[in-house]
């Protein structure tokens, strides 16, 4: 395609679509119609270029004209409380659902390992002599020591606030990493697994394991779960870029870092629970029963949410991504 040519023989049609928009508030019918078709032949034209003789001046410049076009002829759409509980009922629980195939696995293999560090730790005095000296390890597992002193050296409010800020950060890395083909996230999920695996150890070495258990279990069988969610989600986008399947790897892409941003939130969400259970429950006075089943039942509940809510929604046709009026408008490629 001669670009010189192109340009000649369609700018005016730029022009007086850069000239509706700008007095768009006081159109007549006409001139209306006139806008929707300007917008239509932008568009088609922007892809041309795009495919054919992609000059980035040109390119930004019609990106905008038809971005500005897009927005007047569908009309601005201003977020409320539907949307909210939308993406509360519908959207992320589809989201998660959608991933299980990732992060249960993801789970059950985390959690192996954790285990098997743990045990490998708490049976082999070697090891715990690498991890510090035998003075600072009685002091990380006595009663009243550095593990359970964790829970309650800060109050419980700014405890929580942190908890809630480092594993929704956490959780972030995942999903955005995981484009790195998932590899940043698995360094960050075997991090997670070794500082639980040295803790499971030393206690269990101890004879405390209980107590490690029972300080653990009440916020982290929801929290690790967020991670875990967030661990396979982050993976399979990662793997997106490896195999995108029928669709086109940009598309493919569009649609799960979308569905991935969605993930972030609510996770968010999830670890705001997990950090108020480890914030006020984790160092209460309750009995470890009590704490234990405050744990359990949140994990249930979550657990429920995205089985019940999120498969529904998936069987509805729900997919986990933003509407189609808010992604990018598809535009022909050819004339």
């Amino acid at each position: 395609m001669d670009l010189d040519v192109f340009v000649a023989a369609h700018r005016a049609e730029w022009d007086r679509l850069d000239t509706l928009l700008k007095r768009q508030r006081h159109l007549t019918g006409a001139e209306v119609d006139e806008l929707v078709t300007l917008y239509q032949r932008t568009a088609t034209h922007l892809s041309l270029i795009q495919s054919s003789a992609p000059d980035p001046r040109l390119t930004g410049r019609l990106s905008q004209l038809v971005a500005r076009a897009r927005a007047a002829v569908t009309g601005a759409r201003r977020a409320s409380w539907r949307d909210v509980t939308r993406f509360l009922t519908h959207v992320f629980p589809a989201a998660v659902y959608k991933a299980r195939h990732w992060w249960v696995p993801t789970a059950l293999l985390s959690t192996a390992v954790a285990a098997l560090l743990g045990w490998w730790i708490g049976t082999h005095p070697e090891v715990r002599s690498t991890l510090a000296a035998p003075s600072e390890l009685r002091d990380l597992t006595r009663p009243g020591g550095q593990y359970e002193a964790y829970y309650s050296t800060h109050p419980a409010t700014s405890f929580a606030a942190q908890v809630w800020t480092n594993n929704a950060w956490a959780a972030a890395l995942c999903l955005i990493l995981g484009v790195f083909l998932g590899l940043p996230v698995l360094w960050i999920l075997f991090q997670n697994m070794l500082n639980l695996g040295i803790g499971f150890g030393l206690m269990s070495s101890a004879g405390r394991l209980d107590t490690f258990l029972g300080l653990v279990l009440p916020h982290g069988l929801l929290e690790l779960t967020a991670v875990f969610v967030a661990a396979g989600t982050g993976m399979r986008l990662g793997w997106t870029v490896i195999d995108p399947g029928p669709r086109t790897r940009r598309t493919a892409l569009a649609e799960e870092g979308r569905a991935a941003l969605g993930m972030a939130i609510g996770l968010a969400l999830v670890l705001f629970v997990s950090g108020a259970i480890e914030g006020f429950v984790t160092p209460s006075g309750l009995p470890t029963w009590a704490r234990l089943t405050i744990g359990i039942l949140a994990e249930l509940a979550f657990l429920a949410y995205v089985y019940v809510l999120g498969g529904r929604a998936v069987r509805a046709g729900e997919t986990g991504d933003v509407d189609a009026t808010e992604r990018s408008a598809t535009v022909p490629t050819a004339a």
